[in-house]
């Protein structure tokens, strides 16, 4: 199966357990494997034939923006059902954020969340 890949997408959000988190806010990494695919993309170059990731950006970007989850859990959760219900092409996704600034007592480089879901709502 192939892929497409979006890595270290960057993104200020309020999300986390404590009330100083959803306030103060903290950078995310977030990480996207969409897997579909891209013979037809790659035989006749036509972006009609592929997923536009400039899309799956911005819907990423959208989603940060317009919430407040407590888990980053639920974040990776909505990203994979709002990708899967837009883009019919994507048979899979693998969603990983990474909080560097998630609050633990202890050196880390960070904490996280990876998720993969398929159309069979696996």
């Amino acid at each position: 199966m192939d892929k497409i890949v979006l890595k270290d997408i960057r993104l200020y959000g309020y999300h986390g357990v404590f009330p100083s988190e959803r306030e103060k806010g903290q950078n995310f990494y977030i990480d996207v494997e969409l897997f579909l695919d891209l013979g037809e993309a790659g035989k006749t170059d036509d972006l009609e034939k592929t997923v536009d990731y400039s899309k799956i950006y911005d819907m990423i970007k959208t989603i940060n923006e317009n919430n407040k989850f407590r888990l980053i859990e639920r974040f990776a959760h909505i990203i994979s059902r709002e990708i899967l219900s837009t883009f019919k092409e994507i048979d899979r996704i693998i969603v990983r954020i990474r909080k560097p600034e998630a609050p633990i007592d202890g050196d880390f480089a960070w904490a996280g969340v990876e998720i993969e879901r398929g159309r069979n709502g696996s």
